[in-house]
């Protein structure tokens, strides 16, 4: 499945959210990853979250994609990585 995964964290915990989003994700902009992960894998990656999110103060929206059908991604701007220019 494709996701995209943005998150907003308290400033102790930004960088731990950014590094643990790159192990799963390709950094696109601050705070917004995507990319095409299965869903064992992001189970993990939101398991792994949930060890240092604290719930009163942050949040993380994953919006999830059964297919890239119907995927379109427009640029303005500063041209930002994309997941589709990486090759795993």
């Amino acid at each position: 499945m494709f996701v995209i995964l943005v998150y907003d964290a308290g400033e102790k915990r930004v960088q731990k959210f950014l590094k643990i989003c790159r192990k799963y994700l390709v950094h696109v902009q601050n705070s917004v990853f995507e990319g095409e992960i299965t869903e064992a894998v992001l189970k993990m990656l939101i398991n792994e979250l949930k060890t240092v999110i604290n719930e009163d103060e942050d949040s993380v929206l994953v919006y999830k994609f059964r297919t890239k059908k119907y995927y379109e991604r427009l640029s303005l701007g500063i041209d930002k990585p994309s997941h589709e220019k990486f090759v795993f």
